[in-house]
């Protein structure tokens, strides 16, 4: 009985405590304009391993997973993994341990095409009492029992599971770190402050166990890695974003995105091809295109997104397809948005050329950050 109460407790706890982050949220106009919080700025020079881990004088941040796995028989999964801190902005400086000073969401996505759709499923909670955290000095995001944590060699461990499916995967870096645009500093729209501190991790090296109704299946597969913080992040005409990172065939690597405005057009628009040497092509906003080969209709929203893509950067064209359709994300619940994140293959000049993921964000609603 007295265990029983305390895990009751402990539950009720943790759900009054995202009730009260939630409506902290809502509360604040926007949380770019407190005095607490630093903007992002081109001059920072990244330093590892610190910036591996949170940022706490930073608005939002997320640690984001994607990537293709195989099974002994050669079947292909796509699975995504993303921690998200949100800074609130209330009771900063409340030295109560139940203030809730900031939001921990996590997102746990499986592509299967045996199932012919996303398996996906997603938690929050306000950090606090060692039941959800995101600490400095390098990468330690908690989330009840979800986990993801770089150990002192570099290599990733993630354990998340649910009652249906779940992971327990090592990542093993290959490369070094991907700096995006300006030595980290990436922006997202015309004004310098719409930006963020990006890096990126691509090839990594996967192993470990897909769980599917409590069945282990033994995986090997490459990820690609995203850690990206800011306090002011899109233009108030933006929409949403197209975003794909993909791990090429012959070692490069592959980042594109553009952000669109609401009334059609871009706000902004960036692309890097890294080769496996290291050597890095940066594309400019003019030179970066997205257009739609293909659309799908959720069954689930009704939304439309364009799932199957041609992308130019540069005198380079890419076809993207997707590994199934069905691969929206309905995280209301945390987030409030609801975009599509799938896993494509890429060919270029009509020849296979890697895997990657593409997401799509802002066509059920304009997404705000």
């Amino acid at each position: 009985m007295k265990r029983n109460k305390t895990a009751g407790r402990r539950y009720f706890l943790r759900f009054v405590s995202v009730i009260m982050a939630i409506l902290s949220l809502v509360a604040a106009e926007t949380i770019a304009e407190s005095s607490r919080l630093l903007p992002v700025v081109p001059d920072y020079k990244l330093t590892f391993p610190h910036d591996y881990g949170a940022h706490q004088d930073f608005r939002i941040e997320w640690w984001y997973i994607t990537g293709w796995l195989e099974t002994a028989d050669k079947k292909p999964l796509g699975f995504q993994v993303t921690f998200f801190r949100y800074a609130t902005d209330q009771n900063q400086d409340n030295p109560s341990r139940f203030a809730a000073k900031y939001l921990i969401i996590a997102h746990l996505a499986l592509s299967d095409p045996a199932a012919g759709k996303l398996m996906h499923t997603e938690k929050s909670a306000r950090e606090g009492f060692d039941l959800a955290y995101a600490r400095s000095g390098n990468t330690d995001v908690k989330l009840d029992d979800w986990t993801l944590v770089r150990e002192e060699d570099g290599h990733y461990q993630v354990d998340m599971r649910t009652g249906d499916f779940g992971l327990q995967l090592s990542l093993t870096p290959t490369q070094m770190v991907m700096l995006q645009d300006q030595n980290g500093f990436s922006r997202k729209g015309p004004k310098p402050e719409q930006a963020s501190y990006y890096y990126s991790e691509p090839h990594l090296s996967v192993t470990g166990t897909v769980f599917r109704q409590n069945r282990p299946t033994a995986v090997t597969g490459r990820a690609w890695l995203d850690h990206e913080w800011s306090t002011a992040y899109l233009d108030p005409e933006a929409d949403g974003w197209d975003w794909v990172g993909a791990n090429l065939d012959d070692g490069s690597s592959l980042m594109v995105f553009q952000i669109r405005k609401k009334n059609g057009g871009k706000v902004w628009a960036y692309a890097a091809l890294r080769s496996v040497s290291g050597d890095i092509k940066f594309f400019n906003p003019e030179e970066v295109e997205f257009t739609p080969t293909r659309t799908w209709q959720s069954p689930h929203t009704e939304a439309v997104y364009p799932v199957a893509m041609h992308i130019r950067t540069g005198e380079i064209e890419w076809q993207l397809t997707p590994l199934l359709d069905d691969q929206e994300l309905d995280s209301r619940q945390s987030t409030g948005s609801v975009y599509w994140e799938g896993a494509v293959t890429l060919t270029r000049d009509d020849q296979p050329a890697g895997r990657g993921y593409l997401e799509l964000t802002g066509y059920v609603k304009p997404l705000a950050l």
